[in-house]
């Protein structure tokens, strides 16, 4: 391969002779396939399969075009489960976030014990969902669960309920589960960023008597602007597309009350063996997804 180097008035660039880029691409093409066959093709498959009315089993999928959007448009559940999903996202991406940071600033400084407590906050990160579930729903049992007894012990009786059973409390009985299991990921990425943040600025800071929030506030954070970016956007995704603690931990239940469009979908889909409504549904989500995840990284670009 060889290279063509370019003087221009903005200095010298660098441009690879046409055989140069034809190689370039043929190192493309493993992962273009890998891509095409495990995302594409299933997008395209989802798309076919949510203008039909296809069971699943039988060999014929019957056309009927947009018939489930129209569906889902007036599907009272459907607009439920998005309105709990927004409440996971909003809810949970914020206190991820907050309790992340909180982690993160907490260990900046590498306090005695550092390599321990940074295993410590990120291990629920690495556990399977169904062990998450399990744990958390022995924590929230009403008969032996560990947090009615702690209640109990503190003098709060009057709190302590059947919180995977109260319609009022499930989603964010599960939704706190959810957190403590993937607050590790943000966790790290946020110790991560924070080696970066230049220490000059910060003494700067306090030698012009600025308190510890103001210090954090504007000079911290900004520093910390690409990292926010990627976690509100890996959580904002996680969120949308919640599914294994509701699933495990409640199942939807109880009345619908922590049903989210990925559980709503599952149920549709191979519980109901509604397929073709059920790609309708992945597919909003996906498309929800996308456009609120670009949204946001438009919004910090722009900030």
């Amino acid at each position: 391969m060889t290279l063509t180097l370019t003087v221009t008035r903005r200095g010298a660039r660098v441009t690879p002779s046409p055989s140069g880029r034809t190689l370039g691409y043929l190192f493309l093409v493993p992962a273009g396939l890998l891509y095409a066959g495990f995302i594409l093709w299933p997008l395209a498959q989802s798309v076919y399969l949510s203008l039909t009315d296809w069971d699943g089993a039988s060999p014929e999928k019957r056309f009927v075009g947009l018939a489930n959007f129209q569906r889902m448009l007036g599907d009272g559940l459907f607009w439920r489960s998005l309105g709990h999903n927004l409440v996971w996202v909003v809810a949970g991406t914020a206190l991820t976030m907050g309790v992340a940071l909180l982690l993160a600033m907490f260990v900046w400084n590498r306090p005695r014990g550092f390599t321990a407590l940074r295993t410590i906050y990120f291990m629920p990160q690495v556990l399977p969902a169904i062990i998450v579930g399990i744990v958390w729903s022995w924590i929230y049992n009403p008969a032996f669960g560990i947090l009615n007894r702690a209640l109990e012990a503190v003098g709060l009786e009057s709190w302590t309920r059947g919180w995977l059973g109260d319609p009022t409390f499930a989603l964010y009985a599960v939704m706190v589960a959810s957190v403590w299991a993937t607050v590790g990921l943000a966790f790290v990425i946020f110790t991560a960023a924070l080696h970066n943040v230049d220490t000059d600025l910060l003494d700067a800071a306090r030698m012009d008597g600025a308190n510890g929030w103001q210090r954090f506030r504007h000079v911290v954070i900004p520093q910390l602007s690409n990292a926010i970016t990627l976690v509100t956007v890996l959580l904002l995704v996680h969120g949308f597309q919640a599914f294994d603690h509701v699933w495990i931990m409640t199942k939807g239940g109880p009345d619908n009350a922590t049903q989210l469009i990925a559980t709503y979908t599952y149920q549709k889909a191979f519980m109901e063996n509604e397929v073709g409504y059920g790609s309708t549904l992945s597919l909003v989500l996906t498309v929800i997804s996308l456009l609120v995840s670009v949204a946001v990284v438009r919004v910090r670009e722009r900030a």
